[in-house]
Protein backbone atom coordinates (compact mmCIF):
# COMPACT_ATOMS: atom_id res chain seq x y z
CA UNK A 1 0.00 0.00 0.00
CA UNK A 2 1.07 3.55 -0.64
CA UNK A 3 2.28 5.70 2.26
CA UNK A 4 2.78 9.44 2.36
CA UNK A 5 6.38 10.44 1.86
CA UNK A 6 6.10 13.43 4.22
CA UNK A 7 3.74 14.54 6.97
CA UNK A 8 0.99 16.92 5.88
CA UNK A 9 1.26 20.06 7.98
CA UNK A 10 -1.68 21.31 10.05
CA UNK A 11 -1.93 24.44 7.93
CA UNK A 12 -2.10 22.49 4.67
CA UNK A 13 -4.67 20.07 6.15
CA UNK A 14 -6.82 22.93 7.46
CA UNK A 15 -6.66 24.81 4.14
CA UNK A 16 -8.13 21.76 2.44
CA UNK A 17 -10.96 21.63 5.00
CA UNK A 18 -12.05 25.30 4.77
CA UNK A 19 -15.31 24.37 3.01
CA UNK A 20 -16.17 21.48 5.35
CA UNK A 21 -18.62 23.04 7.77
CA UNK A 22 -22.21 22.74 8.96
CA UNK A 23 -24.89 24.81 7.28
CA UNK A 24 -27.68 26.57 9.15
CA UNK A 25 -31.23 25.33 8.54
CA UNK A 26 -33.45 27.49 6.34
CA UNK A 27 -36.20 28.56 8.74
CA UNK A 28 -39.23 30.46 7.43
CA UNK A 29 -42.42 31.67 9.06
CA UNK A 30 -45.71 29.90 8.33
CA UNK A 31 -47.99 31.92 6.03
CA UNK A 32 -51.06 30.79 7.99
CA UNK A 33 -50.07 31.10 11.68
CA UNK A 34 -46.61 32.69 11.64
CA UNK A 35 -44.85 29.86 13.49
CA UNK A 36 -41.25 29.02 12.53
CA UNK A 37 -41.16 26.22 9.93
CA UNK A 38 -38.34 24.46 8.08
CA UNK A 39 -38.26 25.02 4.32
CA UNK A 40 -40.41 22.47 2.37
CA UNK A 41 -42.01 21.11 5.57
CA UNK A 42 -45.57 21.11 6.89
CA UNK A 43 -46.20 23.53 9.76
CA UNK A 44 -46.28 21.52 13.01
CA UNK A 45 -48.58 24.09 14.65
CA UNK A 46 -51.43 24.42 12.14
CA UNK A 47 -50.75 21.64 9.56
CA UNK A 48 -50.64 23.96 6.53
CA UNK A 49 -48.24 23.71 3.57
CA UNK A 50 -48.09 26.38 0.87
CA UNK A 51 -51.31 27.98 2.09
CA UNK A 52 -53.40 24.78 2.11
CA UNK A 53 -54.33 22.42 4.94
CA UNK A 54 -52.14 19.32 4.46
CA UNK A 55 -52.76 17.42 7.72
CA UNK A 56 -54.99 17.89 10.73
CA UNK A 57 -52.97 19.52 13.53
CA UNK A 58 -52.36 17.48 16.68
CA UNK A 59 -54.58 18.42 19.61
CA UNK A 60 -52.86 18.37 23.01
CA UNK A 61 -55.29 17.48 25.79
Amino acid sequence: MAHPKRKISKTRRDKRRTHVKAKADHVLSCTNCGAPVLHHHICPECGHYRGKLAVEPKVNL
